[in-house]
């Protein structure tokens, strides 16, 4: 039997990027674009690379812009993180593992470093399969903790719990995430919100703003753990967008969306850079009177548009300058993991999620993803 599973792309609309910094998110399932994992019984255990990684290039020029976008790594090294994190979880709780074997297969088609979440996509969709395959649970909200613990200790990838807790979550979820839960129980607190109520909302992106996450995050890093105030008190304001979106989202009124997903966004400015072209889609998308916030660390961003003339000058505007347009698809209410087999040996495997994971870690690595 072929295990198959998968992970969707993900927008953050308020919040981010407070989550690394014990603050509060509002972020969405983005359905258009998913990584996906299929798994099967082997002889031998064998990871096979995805023609998206091939070291295939129709000439030199396509391999050095490749490189010049995306860097030196691919998926396989994340997919190693998530298998090794997995052993040693269940290892660490004393779960047995059947014996067997598998080959595992991965493809993802989330835009590769535009703020969409890939990386941390591939690795949720392995651990779905893994789980699947030895018929181990582990629970809900310990999940974005150990996929977290894959990206940092394994890879020093510069991270936060949005785009983990979102991706095992899906759907439209508000997470809390003060330092008093964080620290005593390895995870926060996780909210589905109702994705019926949602306004209209549109995804844009540029292919070649590819940037790695983790390096964008270092410099505020730096000054939040110095103690610089500005810096504090700006995060500190964006996780307050989230929790006066979330009142509005609770009441089905989203007038002031709009103002709080814009706001988000120059509040960012203040503390992070911002490259011009990153800048441009933004102010390409307020023209057309649509709000605009990034969906991730930048390269993408998302906002609510009004109706279908709105819409059509977000197409029109920001693919004038190289950014493709959609509106978000709504996923369906369950997750797109495989739910055709019955594990037949179901272990708890939840209890020691923060065991050797430090939630406010300070890593500075250049590593891609």
């Amino acid at each position: 039997m072929t295990i198959e599973t998968r992970a969707f792309a993900r927008a953050g609309l308020l919040g981010n990027p407070s989550d690394q910094y014990y603050g509060k998110i509002i972020a969405v399932s983005v359905k258009n674009f998913s990584a996906r994992v299929s798994l099967e019984e082997s002889s031998e255990l064998r990871i096979e690379t995805s023609a998206r990684d091939a070291e295939v290039y129709r000439d030199k020029r396509e391999f050095t812009e490749r490189l010049d976008l995306y860097g030196y790594y691919g998926g396989t090294r994340l997919i190693k993180a998530a298998l090794k994190t997995f052993f040693d979880h269940c290892r660490s709780l004393d779960i047995p593992l059947r014996p067997e074997n598998f080959s595992l297969r991965y493809n993802s088609d989330i835009p590769r470093q535009v703020g969409m979440a890939g990386s941390s996509a591939l690795i949720v969709a392995a651990m779905r399969a893994l789980m699947e395959f030895y018929a181990v649970r582990i629970r809900e909200e310990v999940l974005p903790t150990l996929v977290l613990q894959a990206e940092l200790k394994e890879l020093g990838i510069n991270a936060g719990y949005m785009d983990r807790v979102i991706q095992v979550y899906e759907g439209c979820v508000y997470m809390n995430l003060e330092r008093g839960l964080v620290e005593q129980k390895g995870f926060g607190e996780y909210e589905r919100l109702d994705t019926s109520l949602l306004p209209p909302l549109y995804l844009a992106y540029k292919p070649d703003l590819g940037k790695v996450s983790g390096t964008v995050h270092n410099e505020l890093r730096t000054a939040y753990d110095r103690g610089d105030a500005a810096a504090i008190r700006t995060i500190e304001e964006i996780a307050g967008l989230a929790e006066e979106g979330r009142r509005g989202y609770c009441q089905g009124d989203f007038s002031a969306w709009p103002d709080l997903m814009n706001r988000n966004f120059d509040l960012r400015a203040r503390v992070m850079k911002i490259s011009p072209s990153n800048r441009e889609i933004v102010q390409a998308a307020r023209r057309c009177g649509a709000s605009a916030n990034f969906a991730g660390s930048g390269g993408s961003i998302v906002g609510i548009y009004e109706d279908e003339e709105m819409f059509i000058c977000l197409s029109r505007g920001l693919g004038r300058i190289g950014a493709r347009v959609s509106s978000r698809r709504l996923p369906e209410a369950e997750c797109f993991h495989n739910r055709k087999a019955k594990p037949k040996r179901v272990i708890s495997a939840g209890r020691s999620a923060r065991s050797s994971f430090s939630p406010r870690p300070s890593i500075t690595s250049t590593a891609r993803s």
